[in-house]
């Protein structure tokens, strides 16, 4: 499907066209140390995608804290588990944890769909926020996972003052003031978001009615465009993500 002038391009960390409007990576969890003895990534939600994870390899686990309280599940080669917006999730690496992940609304995740769990008087603050979740985008390679660390260990100290609550026995009180928060924080996006949202989600589900109609009439013509797109990585080193590093591709007939 082209896109029109003045329509917002795919993301540069984004398969284009991939189906449904969804979005594909691989993701190798961090090995970093953690504060409380673990390795892995940065706990944190998607205020409006499900997120779903595939094991290739290794050994781990997520904790997920959702309306239904904290739970831990253990994930090796063949796991399949997906979460909705709201669910915090952490992945814990025990042993070269590797995962594919399919991401809905593609686009969106990358235009700031999710808020990490920083502790409260940072998520109440949207300057500390941005200060806080910003990533430098150049310079070494080193200074630049210090700055995940950093950023992962702070929202690590967060989700431990959520899990306190629960232990405390306000658990319910502390996620519903948490998703206030991340609502807040999200809010002045929303009109990027449904550009975004137009031009690929719902551009994908329009041509699957349109392309419904059409064989519901006997008009199968769309089948003479039928194509092949080959995905090839991205050049250079992996993203530094939020749970890890990540492997995002591009289309041949693609260029970010």
């Amino acid at each position: 499907m082209n896109q029109s002038a003045g329509t917002p391009q795919p993301p540069p960390n984004s398969l284009p066209r991939f189906p449904g409007g969804t979005s594909v990576s691989h993701l190798c969890v961090y090995d970093w140390e953690t504060p409380d003895g673990l390795h892995g990534g940065s706990p944190h939600l998607h205020t409006l995608s499900t997120e779903a994870y595939v094991v290739t390899a290794g050994q781990g686990a997520v904790q997920t804290i959702s309306s239904e309280g904290p739970a831990e599940d253990t994930l090796q080669p063949g796991s399949l588990l997906w979460f909705t917006p709201g669910t915090i999730h952490r992945l814990i690496n025990e042993a070269n944890l590797e995962l594919v992940v399919v991401m809905q609304n593609a686009g969106l995740p990358e235009a700031g769909d999710a808020v990490l769990t920083f502790p409260e008087e940072i998520l109440a603050d949207p300057q500390k926020y941005q200060q806080a979740v910003a990533l430098p985008t150049e310079g070494p390679e080193e200074k630049r996972a210090e700055a995940a660390r950093r950023r992962r260990d702070l929202a690590i100290e967060g989700q431990q003052q959520i899990l306190e609550a629960f232990n405390a026995g306000n658990g319910p009180e502390h996620m519903r003031r948490l998703w206030r928060q991340a609502t807040a924080l999200v809010t002045p996006k929303i009109p990027h978001w449904r550009q975004i949202w137009s031009a690929n989600v719902e551009a994908q589900a329009e041509l699957t009615r349109r392309q419904l109609t059409a064989l519901e009439n006997g008009n199968g013509e769309h089948l003479g465009q039928s194509q092949v797109i080959r995905g090839a990585p991205r050049p250079g080193p992996r993203l530094f993500g939020m749970c890890g590093r990540l492997q995002t591709w591009k289309a041949e007939d693609f260029t970010a």
